[in-house]
């Protein structure tokens, strides 16, 4: 059984390139946070629905290639993969998606692996797992309660999209969600509006006060403030020449939560996600761009 179970809604991406054509590529927030950690050498299975389709079929093979265990991902007939296109300008990158009523978003609660969910080390999901539709919430919400009762850490990215629901709703949902969580991974964007704070040493102590034993509170640039209860410290970004930031934040989480596995400490784990992360932005594409391992051991050695 894997060590990190992933669940959410993987998406095929299509990423505009310098010269206005779109390059194919796979994404999905949870699907990448999978595929950063297996790259990183840890043992990995993703629980999702996708479509028996083109594009369904495409992620398959590509969670082969990367061996990630697909014992929890069912492709169904009766719904299309999700699909996305990102475009970029002056302002940064900008999402455009076409997944309404996807196979990922009409997933239930007896959908669940519960083999899989009790005997993992760490669940990760994300706000965007519980927007997707209200199934998908309760799914979620459902495996929470199944890792939680198995001494399975639950680890939470807010991955905050106005686009998909309200302020208020992704409030209350978001911050029940991260009530439950042991590892809190809130980036600084979406906690400010999510929180109504601005400061990050405010926005940490708001979730450790909802019950996170970890708190890595993504800063961009300038790195993470990592937080326990008994400590914090802001752990410095790595500086790069950046391309595109597509699916920086899922390649720190995938990062992180492989050193966490390991048995690095958090402030260990965020100075390698952060390297991680950076590494990710000097290319095109969520998933291609993404480092492996010792891609990012020659960058702490070297860079």
């Amino acid at each position: 059984m894997p060590d990190i179970l992933c669940l959410g809604e993987p998406m095929l991406e299509f990423n505009q390139q310098p010269d206005g054509n779109y390059l194919p590529g796979h994404g999905g927030d949870t699907s990448n946070c999978a595929i950063a950690a297996a790259r990183q050498g840890a043992s990995v299975g993703y629980v999702t629905h996708i479509g028996a389709d083109a594009f369904g079929d495409s992620f398959m093979r590509l969670w082969a290639d990367e061996k990630i265990d697909t014992r929890y991902v069912k492709q169904v007939d009766t719904a299309h993969t999700g699909i996305y296109f990102v475009t970029h300008n002056e302002t940064g990158h900008h999402f455009s998606y076409f997944r309404d009523g996807s196979a990922s978003s009409r997933m239930k609660p007896e959908d669940l692996p519960v083999e899989a969910l009790t005997s993992a080390k760490i669940l990760h999901v994300s706000g965007i797992s519980q927007a997707i539709s209200n199934s998908a919430a309760d799914t979620v919400f459902a495996a929470i309660a199944v890792a939680k009762e198995n001494g399975v850490q639950v680890s939470y990215d807010t991955n905050l999209r106005l686009k998909l629901w309200s302020v208020e709703r992704a409030r209350a949902i978001i911050h029940a969600g991260m009530a439950q969580c042991d590892i809190a991974l809130p980036g600084l964007d979406d906690a400010r509006n999510l929180t109504g704070l601005e400061e990050p040493d405010a926005i940490v102590d708001f979730y450790l006060t909802l019950g996170a034993k970890i708190v890595a509170l993504t800063l961009g640039a300038d790195g993470t403030l990592v937080a326990t209860p008994d400590e914090r410290r802001q752990i410095k970004g790595r500086r790069v020449e950046a391309v595109d930031a597509t699916a920086a934040g899922d390649t720190y989480d995938g990062a992180f939560l492989a050193r966490i596995v390991t048995g690095d400490s958090p402030f260990e784990a965020a100075r390698y996600a952060n390297a991680a992360a950076a590494l990710s932005t000097q290319n095109y594409g969520a998933v291609a761009a993404m480092p492996h391992k010792a891609d990012v051991e020659a960058f702490l050695t070297n860079g």
